[in-house]
């Protein structure tokens, strides 16, 4: 075992306990604020149509991977993939935070997608996610630039140009062809991965754009359940939450990105908005995106019975 791998665990173990330690101390010192926060019947309609946001998200999300499966030329099925997907998120959840790139693997190739190909689109996926986050933030960035300085705008442009590029048919395709030779080698068996991605997946980095409005969306609505928000207010917010969602996906902390994200919002907004509301906030988005994503898995499982 190599010495990256032996402090790999140990890596996310201090994550995880710096953001849970810099959110209780936050809590401690505003907890009689966000005591004193009330829900009134608007907030609870705002409430309602975040978990509709947040729900269509991730069907949007599933039909994302389904397209990429089917620009793969796979013989798949759209719906019964977004199904699968819906079914799998909640997987996130568990220690690892691997079991639902798993669960798709293993339902793409149940659908008649290869084993090459399925892992492929389940390593895209997340690099889309990650490009369109960047381009929401970036959309609304001067407030962040301002707070931050010129390197992280600049920061954020060269991440946005990586990601672009990793996500390109010239560097997809020998990934591709890579992995159906090591399949050969462990199988001792032709691959049967015969197609590469023939154009740049723009319809699927758009769709992942819809995926991450979406989500800024039931964000904003969570956020006007508690608090009025301010035209010019809104860049700033979609731009946090984007950066603050990113970073819970790509940071190796607690499962599903819980506390990074919290964190990474409460920093970014601190200055603009009180903590106490910041808590509030983030606390029912996540009571919120974890409803949204059961729901969907319900949803999925009843749909397949009836």
């Amino acid at each position: 075992m190599t010495a990256i791998a032996r402090l790999k665990p140990c890596l996310r173990w201090a994550i995880l306990g710096g953001t849970l330690f810099f959110l209780g101390t936050v809590l401690k010192q505003h907890w009689q604020k966000v005591l004193a926060i009330r829900l009134e019947s608007t907030g609870l309609a705002c409430l309602a149509i975040a978990l509709g946001m947040t729900l269509l998200a991730h069907i949007c999300a599933g039909g994302v991977w389904s397209r990429l499966l089917q620009d793969f030329r796979q013989p798949v099925q759209g719906v019964w993939l977004v199904q699968a997907y819906l079914k799998t998120t909640i997987a996130k959840y568990l220690p690892g935070n691997v079991w639902h790139y798993y669960g798709r693997i293993t339902a793409a190739t149940k659908a008649g997608a290869t084993l090459e190909t399925a892992t492929v689109s389940v390593l895209l996926e997340p690099l889309l996610m990650a490009a369109a986050a960047l381009l929401i933030a970036l959309m609304g960035s001067q407030p962040i630039a301002a707070q931050y300085g010129l390197p992280v705008l600049m920061l954020q442009w060269l991440s946005l140009l990586v990601v672009l590029a990793s996500v390109h048919p010239r560097i997809i395709n020998p990934l591709v062809r890579y992995l159906g030779k090591l399949k050969q080698k462990a199988t001792k068996a032709p691959s049967s991965m015969s197609f590469d991605l023939k154009d740049y997946p723009l319809v699927p980095l758009l769709g992942e754009v819809g995926f991450l409005l979406l989500r800024s969306a039931g964000f904003l609505f969570t956020f006007l359940a508690l608090s009025p928000v301010l035209p010019s207010q809104l860049p700033l917010l979609v731009s946090a939450f984007s950066v603050s969602w990113l970073l819970g996906l790509v940071v190796p902390g607690a499962p599903g990105g819980i506390g990074v994200f919290e964190a990474t919002a409460i920093a970014l907004l601190g200055q603009t908005f009180s903590p106490g509301l910041l808590l509030s906030v983030v606390a029912l988005y996540r009571l919120v995106s974890i409803l949204a994503e059961v729901a969907g898995a319900g949803l999925s499982w009843l749909d397949e019975r009836l």
